[in-house]
C-alpha cells in the first residue's frame, strides 16, 4: 500500500470564524506514524476532521487526503441507537457500498473477521450500548479494518481504556504502520509519543513543532503551548493575518 502524501498549505479552520487551527503548513509523508500533540483546545481534533473532510478550512488548502478513515473520540458517538456491534463495523463498508445497498453475506463474513481480529469473536449481536468502553472502542478500530484505508485519522484512540485494550489497539497501529499506511494520532500521553511515534506535530492552534519526535517534544516547546492555552480568550478575535498581509 502506497498512500499519498498530504500536504497543508496555510490552513486556517474555523469555528465561527473564530480560528481553531491557524495557518498551519506542512506535509504527512507517506507511511508516517504521526502523533498530535498539544494542549485542550489546541485545534487537534479540528485538524483531523479537516483532513477528513468534515470541516472545511477558512483559508488554505489540503491536498493528497483523498481516501482516509477517522476513528472519532468516543464522547462524540451516541451509543444508545439500537445498533449491534456487526452492524456497528458494517458502517466501514458504506464507502464501498454506499448507504442504501444491502450487506450481503460476504460483507458479512469480512465485518465477522474483523471483530474476531480485534478480539470481539462471538460479539456480533450484541448492542453498542451494553458494551464497555474498552470493548466498544475494538468495534471502532474493526470498523477501520473493514475500511481498509491508505490513511488512517486516530482522535484520541486509547483514552479511557484498560491497559489491555490500549496495547492491543497499539499493537494494530504497529501493523498498520508496517504495512506503509499513514497514521496520525491525536494524543495525551508524551510518553508513550516518544516511545512509538517517530513524527510530533505540537498544536496550540498554532504551530509549535512539526518533525522528527526528539525536536519536537522539548520542554520549551511545552512551556510555550502551556502559555499560550493559558492565555486564549473565550472569545477570540477573527483571524486577521491574511487580510493584514494583503493590506500591506
Amino acid at each position: 500500500m502506497t498512500p499519498p502524501e498530504i500536504r497543508v498549505s496555510d490552513l486556517t479552520v474555523c469555528h465561527a470564524r473564530r480560528p481553531a487551527v491557524h495557518h498551519l503548513s506542512g506535509r504527512f509523508a507517506p507511511g508516517s506514524l504521526t502523533a498530535v500533540v498539544g494542549p485542550n483546545g489546541a485545534g487537534k481534533s479540528t485538524l483531523l476532521r479537516a483532513l477528513a473532510g468534515l470541516h472545511p478550512p477558512q483559508t488554505g488548502r489540503i491536498e493528497g487526503a483523498a481516501r482516509v478513515a477517522l476513528l472519532p473520540q468516543q464522547s462524540a458517538i451516541d451509543r444508545s441507537f439500537p445498533l449491534s456491534c456487526l452492524d456497528a463495523v458494517l458502517f466501514g463498508l458504506w464507502g464501498e457500498t454506499g448507504p442504501f445497498r444491502a450487506m450481503g453475506r460476504h460483507a458479512r463474513a469480512r465485518a465477522e473477521a474483523a471483530l474476531a481480529a480485534v478480539g470481539l469473536q462471538g460479539f456480533e449481536r450484541r448492542p453498542v450500548g451494553g458494551v464497555s468502553t474498552g470493548q466498544f472502542q475494538r468495534v471502532l478500530f474493526a470498523r477501520l479494518l473493514l475500511q481498509d484505508a491508505p490513511v488512517i485519522l486516530l482522535d484520541e484512540p486509547f483514552n479511557a481504556v484498560d491497559a489491555r485494550t490500549a496495547a492491543d489497539l497499539l499493537a494494530t497501529v504497529r501493523r498498520w504502520h508496517g504495512e506503509g499506511r499513514t497514521v496520525v494520532a491525536v494524543l495525551h500521553d508524551l510518553n508513550l509519543v516518544r516511545d512509538e511515534f517517530p513524527e510530533t506535530l505540537m498544536l496550540a492552534r498554532d504551530c509549535l513543532g512539526w518533525g522528527p519526535t526528539a525536536e519536537v517534544l522539548t520542554a520549551a516547546n511545552r512551556l510555550r503551548a502551556r502559555a499560550m492555552a493559558e492565555s486564549w480568550a473565550a472569545d477570540p478575535e477573527e483571524c486577521g493575518r491574511r487580510a493584514d498581509a494583503q493590506a500591506a
